[in-house]
């Protein structure tokens, strides 16, 4: 008898490096990029999440990626004041401050540390969210939030595959020259507000850009690596039971299973059951009897 088959598995290759509880691990990128190192956190291995806040486009990232290489300070070139808050273009809103020089010192304070962080990091893992740009209209520039000014400020854009790749390769050819592993993914975060073709281009664009700079990077390729938490939601998972209320973030089940399925691909046996008796421990603290 035939088996019938209820679900597409996506073949996970091996990541040919491993992360550890003796690595550190920096990781920038989309709400995505949050859920995963917040999971990672309280499993007690060494990350530093987002030190620009949630970040969803490459060239942002980018940005926010070299900063903290370089230790470059923001100045208040790029915040801008609106609705009573200091913001800053570069920035999410949760560094967003009343006081102008209390914002700037937010946001330079999270860029010294990710600089400090990332001098000794083992490994970078990137979550690119979409490829939609917001420009400003008086000098282009490519903003991170548009901290909800009104909309006229701004050239709404599909970021072209050219400009993603060449945007990363310089910063990926650094990372690898420093001894550093990196892995790009794409957010499974559906961005229905560009609409159902507007979400698949902009993701469209992300997976090519992904693909060239792996390719270009295919001597360090056992440095550089693409994991397929996108194709695993989509195309594994492939039911709105794997997705949030909104229709748009996946489940908490589907952030378990990508999680799980990152684990077999980067991690050791060893250290897999290190975080499960971690992950039990911290529950079991967290138990509180009815009765005393």
């Amino acid at each position: 008898m035939k088996t019938v088959k209820l679900h597409t598995p996506v073949e996970v290759p091996k990541g040919l490096f491993r992360i550890g509880y003796d690595n550190r691990v920096f990781m920038i990128g989309s709400c995505f990029t949050e859920n995963m190192g917040i999971r990672m956190t309280n499993l007690d291995f060494n990350v530093l999440i987002n030190p620009f806040g949630i970040l969803y486009n490459p060239l942002s990232m980018a940005d926010a990626l070299c900063r903290c290489l370089d230790n470059k300070r923001i100045d208040d070139t790029v915040l801008v004041q609106h609705e009573g808050l200091w913001h800053s273009w570069l920035h999410h809103g949760s560094y967003s401050r009343r006081d102008k020089e209390e914002c700037l010192m937010a946001c330079n304070e999270d860029i010294a540390k990710a600089n400090a962080f990332l001098t000794q990091c083992d490994s970078v893992i990137v979550t690119f969210g979409s490829a939609w740009l917001y420009r400003l209209v008086d000098d282009g520039m490519v903003v991170a939030n548009c901290h909800k000014v009104p909309a006229g400020r701004f050239d709404k854009c599909l970021a072209s595959v050219d400009e993603v790749v060449n945007a990363w390769i310089p910063i990926v050819e650094r990372l690898v020259q420093a001894g550093k592993n990196v892995v790009f993914t794409i957010s499974p975060v559906r961005h229905l507000a560009y609409g159902a073709h507007g979400n698949q281009l902009g993701k469209a664009v992300l997976l090519l850009a992904i693909e060239r700079i792996v390719y270009a990077m295919e001597e360090k390729k056992n440095r550089v690596t693409y994991f397929p938490a996108y194709e695993i939601v989509m195309d594994e998972l492939r039911d709105y039971r794997f997705y949030a209320d909104d229709m748009m973030h996946p489940s908490p089940l589907a952030e378990q299973i990508v999680w799980q399925r990152f684990q077999e691909a980067f991690m050791s046996q060893e250290t897999i059951i290190r975080s499960e008796e971690i992950e039990r421990a911290k529950k079991s603290l967290a138990h509180r009897p009815i009765h005393n």
